[in-house]
């Protein structure tokens, strides 16, 4: 049953971003949004409930084969990879520094706010 419950819940949460992704025609995809509203709900809650976390166990265990798909879009579109190749290599080295830099600048401001910790 907590199996149940944990995924009704990850269902629901995605279902609601899917719903004011559309509804609102954002451009940022339903399941990002629906993780929002889980970590808001998860926050105001606490804790995570019993049922969440063995669900998402569960889920994590199979977690690579997720991206068996990924892999075989990459074999398939190898041509169209080939073709431009810099713009994705450029894309990637961009977005993670800008990850890094943002992570970094977060991290500081939390570190001030908690007294240097």
């Amino acid at each position: 049953m907590p199996l149940i419950l944990g995924m009704s819940l990850l269902l629901a949460c995605q279902f609601a971003g899917e719903l004011i992704a559309r509804g609102l025609t954002l451009p940022i995809p339903g399941p990002v949004i629906g993780m929002v509203i889980l970590l808001i709900g998860l926050s105001i809650r606490g804790k995570v409930p019993k049922s969440l976390r063995t669900t998402g166990e569960g889920l994590l265990r199979y977690l690579t084969l997720l991206f068996v798909p990924a892999g075989v879009g990459l074999m398939v579109h190898g041509r169209l990879i080939a073709d431009d190749w810099l713009a994705i290599a450029a894309t990637l080295v961009l977005s993670t520094a800008l990850t890094l830099a943002v992570t970094a600048w977060v991290m500081a401001r939390l570190a001030a706010r908690r007294g240097g910790q």
